[in-house]
């Protein structure tokens, strides 16, 4: 990752104070030496994003990063692509997937993405990529992409899981 990543723990001991990080290293020793003012160790936290890349504030945001999976947050910034960390923010934001940053893998999400501006782009996409097969020149002023769009909402949703309006389809 070339964007600096910034998190804070924030302990739910309310007599410690809390501590920004950027990876797992970092967090864990400073957890380790947390003690509150009664010099008792502190062990809970509220992880929060504070500054970083924008794929990584959605993916952290749609799976809920909590304590117990902060170490699969950083593997999976470490390891995923950034189709995969789009495919993943996806299916934590729309409840596609059940399981967590710890127990999914990119391989696990068969999720289609399409980068369009409305369901009409998405419908005269996949009639110029041939959906309805070969269409004469002459046809093309006839069809009604409107009645497309409408009828790939059928099979697909969509999503603002990014900021962004995205189509999915999710297998």
């Amino acid at each position: 990752m070339s964007e600096t990543l910034t998190l804070f723990a924030q302990p739910y001991d309310m007599d410690a104070t809390g501590f920004y990080f950027t990876s797992l290293d970092d967090y864990e020793s400073k957890a380790a030496a947390l003690r509150n003012r009664w010099g008792a160790p502190v062990e809970e936290f509220e992880i929060l994003f504070i500054d970083g890349p924008t794929d990584a504030m959605h993916l952290f945001s749609a799976a809920s990063v909590s304590q117990g999976d902060l170490a699969a947050y950083f593997d999976a910034l470490d390891d995923w692509d950034d189709d995969d960390m789009l495919k993943a923010t996806i299916a934590f934001a729309e409840n596609i997937t059940s399981d967590t940053l710890a127990t999914i893998t990119p391989d696990d999400l068969d999720i289609s993405v399409y980068h369009v501006d409305s369901w009409r782009d998405l419908a005269e996409q996949f009639v110029d990529e041939g959906m309805l097969g070969p269409i004469p020149q002459a046809v093309f002023h006839y069809i009604d992409y409107d009645a497309v769009a409408r009828d790939l909402q059928h099979d697909y949703s969509e999503t603002r899981a990014t900021g962004d309006f995205l189509i999915y389809r999710a297998d």
